[in-house]
């Protein structure tokens, strides 16, 4: 398969202008006849429900939750970036580009990540506009902090809480439209099947989780916004909810998967206290503008920090990157502190943590000025660990948090099924081999608001003659059937372990062999076992209740299935590229000082992979990556 990423030509800085002036168009009377699908009501699923719904086609909207509310967008705290420059220290879209590239390591296309941050002015206005109450100086200017990765201030900010206020303006514009009749919203609904018909997308099958029945749905178009799925480690940031299993079954019908093994392990987030765990909280990595991370100079040392004299504390961010210091990328600062807690010099009741110290910034800016930026993610730590950040310093950890790979879209965010296009974390496109903190929520934004009301319309724009997409097909049949006898086959094994003890098995095996660094033998070793416990899986899995009723015991166990299958395919991926770039460092390859060492000569591709059936590998195909505009340099933050 040769794979055609549609970029457009002319410069770099025109490419958006030129696609958006050749695009094709749906006339307002045309666009009540076509129907599109979006699963996922997080920013980039409310985002693109809503601005169909406002160009007039008949958008229904999907989501596992009660309401549209609860979507894991609400849990990037820290910001959303945009090159406005309002500090004026320099910083311009191009700026913005070149910092997102390199901190994906040069493994992203030029293209998007150049739209992305050229479509980042506009979020900002718009944001305004709906109501989203960002940070503001004295004088009323909405204000700017950094983030990881960069030397500017560009993230904008509404205190510790800017997803979940992105997400209330993006949910106001949607059931805007759910008020209008032009979106249909689908609560409590899961997606567990994509329908395609001659090639193309044209549906989905749902099971209502409050009646356990199924349902069909079709349309001339589907939109995954569903997230990532870093879930797959069990122990993440992820809320217990979110999971891979829309983006996998689509993957299992044609669209092929990009990078999987690209999963971010953020720097700051609550360390693991106990095996009774679910989750791992995250701490925005804002706090790391005004923190200082550091560990004790004494291997297993027992002092309270606050005993610690300055002399004999290791500010190790600092001491080896001095450029960016505590705002290295995340990538880098996690690998830093494991580094750190594996030599020996972890601190807390499990030896598991570093210290983020607030105690300078506190002396040179205030309580009030402290309390005022970061006031509720302080009463958070609080009322989780019963200890005070203003008075000692807050206990942090690395914890798996953001998938960069996902499924694979050309420049329309089209994925390799025509009709199924992937928005946000769903999709592989503008974050490299590492996410750049306070993309994400730019991401998702700009592709629901700015980039896919034109992509889907210029497909769209082929199926007016179509007619209606009737769900009464045989191919609806078919996948229908499939979904009811997996279930059936779920509550026939009867087994004795429960769905929680593979999905906490799996997500230690895969943060053991394919988490912050990786080898050859250990991978190898990973896709082994995987099999053994999906065997295992089959035989003794118990799901409890009844199949067509409510059963949170079943979705999870349709969940794992996929999870076992798509750890297999990032041990495969992370074992076929022999470099280390980003969030994936290949232990072999890395330089004297432990720094990730690039292959550029080899590796500088887009690993896409084709579902070849259960039990087979799964076919690489590379997509080559052309810099015209820059040429990838080595990644220093020294």
């Amino acid at each position: 398969m040769m794979l055609d990423s549609k970029i457009p030509q002319g410069p770099l800085e025109q490419k958006w202008d030129n696609y958006k002036k050749k695009a094709k168009l749906v006339n307002p009377a045309n666009r009540k006849k076509l129907d599109v699908i979006v699963v996922g009501t997080g920013l980039a699923g409310s985002s693109i429900a809503a601005s169909l719904g406002e160009m007039g086609y008949n958008v229904k909207s999907f989501c596992f939750q009660d309401s549209p509310r609860r979507a894991h967008s609400v849990a990037a705290q820290g910001g959303v970036n945009a090159a406005k420059n309002y500090k004026n220290d320099g910083d311009s879209v191009y700026r913005m580009f070149v910092d997102t590239l390199k901190g994906g390591d040069f493994r992203a296309r030029e293209a998007n990540v150049y739209r992305m941050a050229e479509c980042s002015l506009n979020l900002i206005d718009q944001a305004v506009a709906q109501g989203v109450p960002f940070g503001r100086e004295y004088g009323g200017y909405l204000n700017n902090r950094s983030f990881g990765g960069v030397q500017v201030s560009r993230t904008f900010y509404a205190r510790g809480q800017t997803g979940q206020q992105l997400l209330l303006g993006a949910y106001q514009a949607l059931m805007r439209q759910v008020g209008k009749g032009t979106v249909q919203l689908y609560l409590r609904h899961e997606m567990l099947d994509l329908v395609v018909i001659d090639g193309k997308a044209r549906g989905i099958i749902v099971r209502n989780l409050d009646t356990g029945e199924m349902e069909r749905h079709a349309a001339h178009a589907v939109v995954l916004a569903t997230g990532g799925y870093g879930k797959i480690y069990y122990l993440s940031t992820l809320a217990m909810g979110c999971n891979g299993s829309a983006i996998w079954r689509a993957h299992k019908k044609g669209a092929l998967m990009a990078s999987p093994s690209w999963i971010q392990v953020h720097p700051t987030s609550l360390p693991q206290s106990g095996d009774y765990q679910s989750k791992l909280t995250l701490m925005s990595e804002s706090l790391r503008n005004d923190g200082r991370i550091w560990v004790p100079s004494k291997a297993d040392d027992h002092r309270q920090p606050n005993d610690i004299p300055e002399n004999e504390r290791d500010y190790y961010l600092e001491r080896r990157y001095p450029a960016f210091g505590n705002l290295a990328p995340r990538d880098i600062s996690s690998r830093a502190a494991k580094e750190r807690i594996d030599a020996g010099f972890g601190i807390g009741p499990l030896k598991n943590a570093v210290y983020l110290d607030f105690s300078k910034a506190i002396r040179e800016q205030g309580k009030e000025k402290i309390q005022e930026k970061y006031g509720n993610l302080f009463e958070m730590y609080l009322k989780i660990t019963g200890y005070n950040a203003y008075n000692e310093p807050m206990m942090i950890s690395p914890s798996a948090h953001f998938s960069m790979g996902g499924l694979w879209v050309d420049y329309e965010l089209m994925t390799t099924i025509p009709g199924l296009f992937a928005l946000g974390e769903a999709n592989f496109a503008d974050h490299g081999a590492n996410r750049l903190g306070a993309n994400s929520l730019l991401q998702a934004s700009v592709d629901g608001y700015f980039i896919a009301p034109y992509t889907i319309a210029n497909y769209l724009a082929d199926e007016i003659h179509t007619g209606k997409i009737s769900p009464d097909a045989p191919e609806f049949d078919v996948a229908e059937q499939a979904v009811k006898q997996q279930i059936e086959d779920f509550m026939n094994i009867k087994g004795t372990k429960t769905v929680d003890y593979f999905h906490k098995t799996l997500g230690k095996l895969l943060y053991d062999y394919c988490g912050l660094a990786r080898n050859e033998k250990g991978l190898q070793y990973a896709i082994e076992e995987i099999r053994k416990l999906k065997q295992e899986f089959y035989k003794d899995v118990r799901v409890s209740g009844q199949g067509d009723k409510m059963n949170s015991e079943l979705e999870k166990a349709g969940r794992i299935a996929d999870y076992f299958e798509i750890g297999e395919l990032m041990c495969y991926d992370a074992l076929t590229r022999n470099e280390s770039c980003g969030a994936h460092f290949r232990e072999e390859f890395q330089t004297p000082d432990g720094e990730a060492l690039r292959n550029d000569t080899e590796y500088q591709f887009i690993s896409a992979w084709a579902w070849k059936g259960e039990n087979n590998e799964p076919e690489l195909i590379r997509e080559p990556l052309v810099f015209e505009e820059i040429q990838p340099t080595v990644r220093s933050y020294k």
